[in-house]
């Protein structure tokens, strides 16, 4: 950049209060040659990628001690950063230092294969790694996305260009600093900061970036995809949903409303899999609702860090505004707001970007409120008939990412959980997720499985090797 040019600034504001966090510099997209050119210096004369797999897996260990060892200090930093709430900030610290463990041991355990000969020769499969890949993350769990994205990238000998979002930009510079303490050598990881369309769509074009992997919205996906498209270049996306959870007349009533409230409300609805759309059998329609809504009345509203918080402020105050608009709409297509659809009231909420936990029904299923992301607290409701008429409606957007099914009756789950387009099912029981397996869209919730060792082989190329054992020359003939 040259000398004595205005460097712009991200500004990190804490949701809760409005008060000011941090500050980091954006990078110029001119300077994204030298980055590029920098990650390559380092993946050719690093000897990481040559380095043996249990010495890179010692190193990605050493990173999740270096998380683990300031988990209070990168919770408390991400809480002020998107305000969520400090213990589900603390959780998320874990969940990084357990996908550094996890694909420490991948690393260094992962077979190829030795395939099946047909003449005499000896075939089998490497990994290779793709050189440097971008890694662009949402701001909604940034601690935890950053160690999904670069933990298995690291592990698979690239090296990283990590993007976090404009709105939670200060947790990717401290997974760095604790990386290269860790021994990461200089520069297989860096960061850049900025806003997408300038900063991630420049990386994502760039002619030196040889694989790319985004999470974020779906229209921001599709974008992507056509770039990457066009320069026949491999693309992960994970991207929105639109989730039903499911509830039959026989569930566990109990169970089942709690984990439709916690389904929705938990992360103030701020979660790519949050179970937005509701399904009751139509014979405990009424009651199973008025449940939900008796319980989503009673949520601890507060600020992250509260005693007995349960759902803390909207990231920002700009993305509180796109959730408001969200459910005028829905009014609009005639839904009826049975709680919620504002924000709290009281001088604790007054500089915050609180929205109170909100119920919608009354809408059919192709209302637009019943098939776009709200990405907020923000539940609708819809009664079915049989298990015909939940499949259609249930499969009837364009999103395909997690279900969650409510039932006593195993065949029924079995039956409904194979036929609902979702990546994953979750059947008496909901949001949960675990590192070693595979996670990731149908139809436009994304492309490509994220964790898992199916998580490592996304950031590696399958190069085939035969060994010739002939006997005899060989010969043009056949």
């Amino acid at each position: 950049m040259a000398t004595g040019m205005q460097q712009e600034e991200l500004i990190s504001i804490d949701p809760a209060n409005g008060s000011e966090v941090g500050r980091v510099r954006v990078t110029a997209v001119e300077e994204l040659d030298a980055i590029v050119a920098r990650g390559w210096q380092a993946f050719h004369r690093s000897g990481w990628k040559a380095l043996l797999p249990h010495k890179r897996a010692a190193v990605l260990r050493a990173i999740a001690d270096g998380l683990a060892a300031e988990k209070e200090f990168l919770a408390r930093l991400q809480m002020r950063d998107n305000g969520k709430p400090l213990g589900e900030c603390r959780g998320m610290v874990d969940s990084a230092v357990g996908t550094f463990l996890y694909y420490a041991s991948v690393c260094e355990t992962l077979e190829t294969d030795v395939t099946p000969a047909r003449g005499d020769y000896l075939s089998f499969t490497v990994l290779e790694p793709f050189g440097v890949v971008a890694a662009i993350t949402p701001w909604n769990s940034p601690v935890m996305n950053d160690a999904t994205k670069v933990a298995p990238a690291l592990a698979a000998g690239n090296a990283v260009i990590l993007k976090p979002s404009e709105d939670a930009p200060l947790l990717a510079p401290e997974l760095l600093r604790i990386a290269r303490a860790a021994g990461l050598p200089e520069d297989l990881l860096q960061v850049v900061q900025g806003r997408g369309a300038q900063v991630g769509a420049a990386l994502v074009a760039h002619p030196g970036v040889r694989m790319i992997s985004f999470t974020g919205g779906t229209q921001s996906g599709r974008s992507i995809g056509r770039v990457a498209g066009e320069r026949l270049v491999p693309v992960a996306l994970e991207l929105g949903g639109k989730s039903p959870h499911v509830v039959f007349a026989d569930a566990d009533r109990e169970h089942a409303v709690a984990a439709v409230v916690a389904g929705i409300f938990g992360s103030a609805g701020q979660s790519c899999v949050a179970g937005s759309r509701l399904f009751i059998e139509q014979s405990v329609y009424d009651e199973v609702l008025d449940q939900v809504l008796a319980r989503a009345r009673t949520l601890r509203v507060a600020a992250p860090d509260a005693s007995g918080v349960e759902m803390g402020p909207l990231a920002s105050f700009h993305h509180r505004e796109r959730v408001a608009a969200f459910v005028e709409r829905a009014r609009a297509e005639g839904g009826r707001v049975r709680c919620g659809g504002q924000a709290p009231e009281g001088a604790e909420y007054a500089s915050g970007a609180y929205y109170l936990p909100t119920v919608i029904d009354g809408l059919g299923p192709q209302a637009l409120s019943c098939q776009e992301e709200a990405f907020g607290p923000v539940l609708v409701a819809l009664p079915f008939r049989d298990e015909a008429d939940l499949i259609e409606q249930a499969n009837g957007t364009v999103f395909g990412l997690a279900c969650g099914i409510w039932t006593e009756n195993f065949k029924r789950a079995w039956r409904i959980g194979r036929a609902l387009e979702a990546g994953s099912v979750w059947i008496n029981t909901y949001k949960q997720s675990v590192t070693s397996t595979p996670f990731g869209g149908f139809k436009s919730s994304g492309i490509g499985r994220e964790k898992g060792i199916d998580g490592l082989r996304l950031y590696a190329q399958v190069k085939s090797l035969y060994v010739g054992l002939h006997a005899q020359p060989l010969s043009v003939a056949k």
